[in-house]
Parts: structure tokens; sequence; C-alpha cells
């Protein structure tokens, strides 16, 4: 029997309430019932209440019902929403104290379309290579799958949407058959979860077979950005579909009206000083940086109305998700060329004072999904080094994050480089060093230092390498790696292709599960472990519901509705009633007089006898 519980004493010696087998999770798809149900144990009267997210007392309403008994409590939410997402808590109190169970609920529904339009690559006659960005969100369930569909365009009229795939795992397709040499087509995808299927994405471009080997337009020259003042995004460029959404604000794939340029603009939420001053910030930092291993700012605007930042953008996908696709061999050698790139790109803005601040596997992507090119994106946290100024931040993610940034303690361009130790182990192992089983372990784990090399997972990978996760992965950041030696490091500089050992594939496995563990991070659902609550943590709200619930065991009664004399004929049935408020021992004195006696502590009432009379 699982038990949770928090108690406040009384003066009697009475047991607190006892939790019989609760549950502990209830998942529930969007527009279903919910039924959280809790059995308890307790002798005497009981008072309970129901408590959302530690903060709002829940009442019964039009789709919410509360069925009490001494032994059970029920809440029935139906038709529920995904706004109905929390966890709830069934206070108990009796004699003895209080004690309470928290149940996490989920809801869960189809998730939102693929973020973008499936984009082609490594086109032959009858093949080529998909990709596309997943949904923005996952609809509160992991994202399972993806079904591919294409359709024909040179005929007389568009042939129906016809399915290519309908389970593939990843977000990269390669189509090997099928295609007519001289075919013209469309392309959608949609995504998957325990849910349902969502509504596919937009369509892609028409791709023409015979096109095939045509070379692909890339960037050869940098832009010096100036803020736009006078106009906005959409008079120069036609915004798209949402290809993602942050604390900042969103990120739209859009398209340049003259040119036909694809990009990514980013609209930034600032309603206020404070987040209109950090938007400026990026965009300054963005212009200054020119490098083919780093995202590029092509545009900016700043109108009252609206800040935003147009953006190249890069269609090839997260590094690691490119990684566990089938049609990928991920090897030793292939990782020392991702760390080469990322090194560079990260020595470049070293070179101008300024750090990232928020590397970690997903603002690592490919420029496309055929070869092994990355950048380096989103430098929402970077900042500025100032000569003579220490500069100290509360940000980032748990597991890349420094432990300079956790103590609170100055940080310089040697913070970077723990992240690139943390990235490099996990791609060489599918492992994290410092996960813990919250983000209080981890950030626990990462102020120790407290990491090993596993032996399983690490039994195929060089001494070379692990010397030079070693050297980066050091608490004292003075003693860390440089970019200038990380790239001089024989592990980078030196690395033998032709040894047997390193050229062996690598297990994909534990990359799977650590990218599977990053979504359920991001997805907006309860998490699956218990919650506790403590008397402290609860809002002023909950607060007084719950010290009320004592109260209600002691209160004083009262008669809302008294007993009254009754005439009846012998043989009938009596029903004498009456209603009482408060905490009531019942008593029933005489056999024609009848009157009701209750306590409530040291105080005794009595209610008017009533007289029944009996004829016959």
């Amino acid at each position: 029997m699982n038990r949770e519980q928090s108690c406040q004493k009384s003066g009697e010696s009475a047991a607190v309430a006892e939790f019989l087998d609760p549950q502990k999770q209830v998942v529930v798809g969007v527009g279903g019932t919910a039924r959280l149900h809790c059995r308890f144990r307790s002798s005497g009267p009981v008072a309970s209440c129901w408590i959302r997210d530690s903060e709002k007392v829940v009442f019964e309403g039009p789709r919410v019902c509360v069925t009490n008994t001494s032994s059970s409590s029920t809440l029935v939410l139906s038709e529920v929403l995904p706004v109905d997402v929390g966890s709830y808590s069934l206070f108990v109190c009796n004699r003895g104290g209080t004690a309470h169970w928290t149940i996490n609920l989920r809801v869960i529904d189809r998730p939102d379309p693929p973020a973008s339009c499936p984009f082609v690559s490594q086109l032959t006659h009858t093949s080529l290579v998909l990709s596309w960005s997943g949904p923005c969100f996952d609809g509160g369930s992991a994202i399972t799958g993806y079904v591919v569909e294409f359709q024909r365009l040179d005929r007389s009229e568009p042939s129906d949407w016809t399915e290519l795939i309908n389970q593939c795992p990843n977000t990269s397709y390669r189509v090997r058959s099928g295609l007519d040499p001289q075919g013209q087509y469309h392309f959608r995808v949609r995504a998957y979860n325990a849910a349902g299927v969502s509504d596919p994405s937009e369509e892609s471009d028409c791709i023409k077979m015979n096109t095939a080997g045509e070379p692909l337009q890339e960037v050869t020259s940098y832009v010096e950005v100036v803020p736009d003042t006078t106009h906005k995004a959409r008079d120069h460029y036609q915004v798209h579909e949402k290809l993602g959404v942050g604390k900042f604000g969103e990120v739209y794939r859009m398209t340049h009206k003259q040119t036909g340029r694809v990009c990514a603009g980013k609209f930034y939420r600032a309603r206020v000083s404070r987040e209109k001053t950090a938007a400026r910030q990026e965009i300054k930092l963005m212009k200054e940086i020119h490098h083919p291993k780093l995202v590029q700012c092509l545009a900016a605007y700043d109108t009252p109305s609206e800040i935003v930042m147009i953006l190249e953008y890069i269609a090839g996908g997260e590094l690691f998700e490119r990684i566990v696709d089938e049609n990928f061999d991920h090897t030793e050698p292939n990782s020392v060329n991702y760390m080469r790139q990322i090194l560079e790109g990260i020595q470049y803005i070293h070179s101008k004072r300024i750090v990232h601040l928020d590397l970690k596997p997903e603002n690592i992507v490919c420029v496309n999904s055929a070869g092994t090119l990355i950048k380096i994106i989103d430098f929402g946290l970077a900042s500025k080094l100032e000569p003579g100024k220490h500069l100290m931040v509360l940000h980032g993610t748990p597991e890349f994050v420094a432990p300079e940034v956790v103590n609170y303690e100055p940080v310089d361009v040697a913070t970077d480089m723990w992240s690139i130790g943390v990235i490099c182990y996990i791609l060489l192992s599918g492992e994290s060093p410092f996960q813990g089983n919250s983000d209080a372990e981890t950030l626990a784990l990462v102020t120790a230092a407290q990491w090993d090399f596993n032996p399983e997972s690490f039994d195929d990978i060089t001494e070379e390498a692990k010397d030079f996760i070693s050297g980066l992965l050091r608490k004292d950041k003075r003693t860390r790696l440089s970019c200038e030696k990380a790239l001089a490091h024989p592990w980078i500089a030196l690395f033998d292709d032709s040894n047997s050992r390193s050229a062996k594939s690598l297990n994909k496995d534990k990359i799977r599960r650590f990218l599977a563990r990053q979504k359920w991070k991001k997805a907006i659902i309860m998490p699956s472990y218990d919650v506790t609550i403590s008397a402290n943590a609860l809002g002023k709200e909950a607060e007084q519901a719950v010290a009320s619930l004592e109260k209600q065991l002691w209160s004083e009664p009262c008669f809302h509705r008294a007993l009254h004399d009754l005439t009846e004929s012998c043989g009938a049935t009596v029903h004498l009633a009456c209603t009482i408020q408060g905490t009531v021992l019942l008593t029933v004195f005489g056999k024609k007089a009848f009157s009701m006696f209750l306590k409530t502590g040291d105080t005794r009432h009595f209610c008017k006898p009533a007289e029944m009379r009996m004829h016959g």
C-alpha cells in the first residue's frame, strides 16, 4: 500500500486517515470523463476537500461532481479539456489530524500538425529524402510516429493523397521506390500519438523528379543588418506555419515576397520594457555573428507594435534526430566531425567575447537532411563579456549547465566548454552524465562534478575520446580545455579514421531513449511520479480550505430543520427527520417523546421533544 500523508496532530490520540491503494495518475482523452477516487480508513467523523495544483479548491459545477463518504471521496470531471491538466490532492481531516494524497491528471489529445512542410534533398530520378519539423505541441502524449503522403500533379487532375509510409519513426524518410522519373509531386506529413493522428502539415513545393542533380542555392555572403523601424515584417515577408514557441515568443516559417527566399521569423514577446531590452540585445549580438557554423541574422524589425528577427531557415532538423535516423551510420569518426564544427563555431563567438550559455543538443541543427554540416542556433541567452565586469546568470538547462551557473558564480567562455563536454558525452554514449531523478538531483550532481564513464556505454569508444571529455568536464573552469586547445586535441586534430575500432557503428538505442526523455520534458503534461505537497506550499485559498476542515469537525451544531409533532394511525411507518450542521452524536429517548442529543466538545444541546400521538 502506497501512502503519502502529512499530519497536524490534535490533542487526541486518534490516528490520521490511511489511504488504501489510491490512484497515482489518471490519463484521459480530451472530451472524456476523468474519475479520481480515493478510499481511506478512518475512525470517527471526517471532513475532506479537493485542492488543485496546491492553489485552488475544487468546487462542484456543471462539469465537476464531488462525492464524499466516511471512507472515500470521488472527484469526477466530465468533458475534460487540456486546461484540466494538473495535480489534484484530497485532504482528509479527522480527530487525529490531516492526511492527503495527490493524483496527477493527464489530458491527451491528437498532436498539432508537423510544424513545417516536408523539404526535399538527395533528389534523384527515382528517389529522394524528405525531412520536416515535429509538431509544436504533442497533445500531451509522446509522438510515436509519422504518416507520409504524396499527391501526383502531372495529370489532368491531381490524384488523391496516397500513403508512402504510415509508421515512420523519425522526422525524415528516404523514398526509394514508387515515384515516376518524369512525375511531379506534392508531399505532406501527419504526426500521431496515443490519442490519434494529427491534421496534415502544409504541402511541400512541387517536386519535379526530372530536375534531379540541379545544384541547391547556398548562402555565399553575409548581411549587415540594420533594424527597420518604419516597416513591419509582414510588409516584406509572407508568414506561414508556426515552427516553435517559447518564453521569448514564437517562430514562423516565412517567405520573402520579392525573392521567394524561405526564412525563419522570430516574433518576440515584447510587451514590457524588460522584454524589449532582451529582444534588442539578442538582435544586437546576432548582427555581430558571421560564421558558417552559426545561424545568420538576415533582417530585423523594431516598431512600437512588434520586434522581429529574420533568420536563415535551416531545414535539416536537430543533430541527434539525424543520428538516430535509420539511414544514418553513427560512428566515432562522424562524432569527431560534428564536435569539430561545434568547436569552430564557438571559437568564433568566444573570439568576440560572446558566450552562448545554452549549448545543448536541441540547439545543434543540420544544414540539410543529406550532408553532415551543422549550425548552432538560439542565442537568446547569450551575453557579451565586458572587461572588468563579472557576469553571473541563473538560467540554462539543468543537464548542460556548468557548476558555476548553479552556484551563481562568474561565468566566462569556459562555461560553454563544460556544455560541449556534456554534448560530446551524450553523442558517444547516449547517456547524460549528470541526469538525476529530478532537476534538483541533477543540479546537485553538476555542482559536485560527479560523473564517470559507464563501461558498457564506452566499451567501443577510444581512449582519446575519453581524454577529450575529461578535459572539458572539470569543476575548476580554469583547468578546462579552451576552444583552441580542444581543436588541437589529438581526438579532434589527429583522429585516425582507419582505426577499425573507432569506425564501428555505435548503438543508437540509448540516444533514442535520451531524445524520448527530452520530448517528455517539453510536453505540457504532469509527471508520472507522485507530487509531494507540504502545508507551507499551499496557496492562500487552499490553505484556508484545509484549515477549515478541522473547524468542521468541531463546529457547534445547529438545526436547519427541527422535528415536528406527528399524528399517525397504529401500524403506520413514522419518519422523523431534521437537518443538522456540525459534528453530532445522535441519541433517541423515550417511547412517545423523541429528542436528539448532540455533543460538540464539552457543550451539550437538546432539541425540543416532538410528541407522537398514536390512534386506534
